[in-house]
């Protein structure tokens, strides 16, 4: 590498701002009779493209708590979060001065207990529950593709013993 590319290179990494943490929660149910499991995509409230419940951190609350909280206020479900991480995805997050920003999603598995009727984002967003290959085609993000689908493959190795 010649100096002059290496020194653009050193120059845009320090100009380079790091990705903006977000936390999300892959919801999911066992379907009891026929087996399979459903995975809950919901609808974004600018774009109108399939995401799953992700948001900003909280203060004060660990991340597999923000991504419940999230999983509650955007797509109404309450149930057993994991406090491990599933995995991460990256994607470019249009925020309201029109800026982009990199953010990294750190996502936690959240296993479906209750639907809630009325919650804050109602209104907003359109729920649907589909197959793990169903939600992995309808989502944008790359990695996020390849976390849903291996969630798919980890749970269905264990749904014998839960239902």
């Amino acid at each position: 590498m010649n100096l002059l590319s290496r020194l653009t290179n050193d120059v845009y990494l320090m100009l380079r701002r790091p990705p903006r943490q977000q936390y999300a929660a892959l919801c999911y149910r066992i379907k009891k009779k026929q087996g399979g499991v459903e995975i809950l995509v919901l609808t974004s409230r600018d774009t109108g493209r399939w995401v799953i419940p992700k948001g900003w951190p909280m203060e004060g609350k660990q991340a597999h708590t923000v991504a419940a909280q999230e999983a509650y206020e955007e797509a109404g479900v309450k149930g057993k979060v994991e406090k491990e991480i599933l995995g991460f995805y990256e994607y470019q997050k249009k925020l309201s001065n029109g800026m982009n920003v990199l953010c990294k999603v750190q996502v936690h598995a959240l296993e479906v207990e209750e639907l809630i009727k009325n919650f804050p984002e109602k209104n907003s967003r359109r729920l649907e529950w589909v197959s793990v290959e169903e939600a992995a085609s309808r989502v944008n993000e790359p990695e996020l593709k390849t976390l849903i689908r291996s969630f798919g493959k980890r749970i269905s190795t264990v749904i014998p013993a839960k239902i």
